[in-house]
């Protein structure tokens, strides 16, 4: 009797969705146990599974961008030892080397492409050179192809004129879009109960300290922008009121010992939100080294699993884009999230000498969106008093 073994879908972080991206081999291959066998989408990263075990792989029990499960079986392996034959057929070349050469595309343009994808190029007798591809590493994915096609044959403007009456065309929804967005309604609509405060910040000391340091830091390797003082300030308002750094429970509230700090981050897949881990162990130079690595990758797609996992507190620097004042959506299962507005120039009034007078201060508003089952707005005041003390004390 055929000893099969399962291939199943690792753990997830809670309140993620997962999808099957690609297989890299098809069923009647030979598989050496740890080789990389399949990538999972879940949640803004890519990640590979690998081979529970060496043998044929037997059979394919979920196809690419079909939604998948913690637990469930994806496919199963017949443990066998490599025959003569399928050794001689296995080129003699690095791990790593056949990786890449499974990824890369060859004269016909399907290799390295997915099933799903690989179907649609048949069917249509499409090119990989017609394409520059969305996915992970720059790969075509079923969501470019079907794109491709609707502006090709012009039945999204068609569609759009149908359904609306008003010239124009449909855009189909990547997938990490729609998860973004059923994420996003999940939590304002379903979850938690929203409460907005809102502050006023001088940055001046701020500006100031990064004037004198900025060039010291690149020295060292860290980029200071203006979020790693974001981040640091966080971190001194989390120490204040701890209960800002939590999770609602049925029955309790988790407050987490680690400031773990994600930060939203706009991307041409989608939002993103890479997390520095226990940020309150870090100095300004510390974060700002962190931030600089996470920004890379999230901008060249390259972020792993590890680097949004286990996030207690995010931060949205909105203003980036023109924004002055937003009411972000919590990030569930966190507690609350930070909205920072557009620097600008205001004319305020300040108290010198008992007397009123007005001076330009370059001002943000900030804000502290909360999960009002969990905190209180005097929680929220108090912990937005002690970020923007530390802001304007620098």
């Amino acid at each position: 009797m055929a000893n099969l073994i399962d291939i199943i879908m690792p753990k997830s972080d809670e309140g993620t969705e997962s999808f099957l991206e690609s297989w890299f081999k098809k069923p009647g291959d030979y598989v050496e146990e740890h080789e990389p066998l399949l990538e999972i989408n879940t949640d803004k990263v890519t990640m590979e599974v690998s081979a529970p075990a060496s043998g044929i792989l037997k059979e394919i029990l979920k196809e690419p961008n079909e939604p998948i499960e913690t637990g469930e079986v994806l496919g199963r392996i017949e443990a066998a030892e490599k025959t003569e034959s399928a050794a001689a057929d296995e080129p003699d070349e690095p791990r790593e080397r056949r990786r890449e050469r499974r990824r890369a595309t060859d004269d016909s343009g399907s290799a390295g492409l997915s099933p799903a994808v690989r179907r649609l190029f048949k069917k249509h007798d499409l090119d990989a050179s017609q394409f520059s591809g969305t996915g992970r590493g720059g790969r075509i994915t079923a969501e470019d192809v079907e794109a491709f096609l609707e502006s090709e044959s012009g039945s999204s403007e068609k569609t759009a004129a149908a359904s609306s009456g008003i010239p124009g065309k449909m855009v189909p929804h990547k997938p990490l879009r729609l998860r973004t967005a059923n994420h996003m309604v999940e939590s304002l609509l379903k979850t938690a109960p929203h409460v907005t405060a809102v502050f006023d910040a001088d940055l001046s000391a701020v500006i100031a300290h990064r004037q004198n340091q900025k060039a010291e830091f690149e020295k060292k390797g860290g980029k200071l922008t203006f979020t790693s003082y974001f981040v640091d300030a966080a971190v001194k308002a989390l120490q204040a009121v701890p209960e800002v750094n939590s999770r609602w429970h049925d029955t309790s509230l988790e407050i987490f010992d680690d400031a773990n700090i994600g930060i939203a981050a706009a991307t041409d897949a989608g939002l993103v939100v890479p997390v520095i881990q226990q940020s309150q162990h870090l100095d300004l130079l510390g974060i700002a080294e962190k931030l600089q690595t996470l920004t890379n990758r999230a901008r060249d797609g390259k972020l792993e699993k590890t680097d949004i996992q286990n996030g207690t507190f995010t931060i949205t620097n909105h203003g980036m884009t023109g924004s002055l004042i937003a009411t972000p959506i919590i990030n569930q299962p966190q507690s609350a999230i930070l909205g920072i507005g557009k620097l600008e120039k205001r004319v305020i009034v300040v108290e010198k000498d008992g007397k009123d007078t007005t001076e330009i201060k370059p001002m943000a508003y900030i804000t502290l969106t909360i999960d009002h089952r969990a905190l209180d707005g005097f929680q929220a005041n108090t912990f937005l008093t002690a970020f923007v003390n530390a802001l304007q004390n620098w």
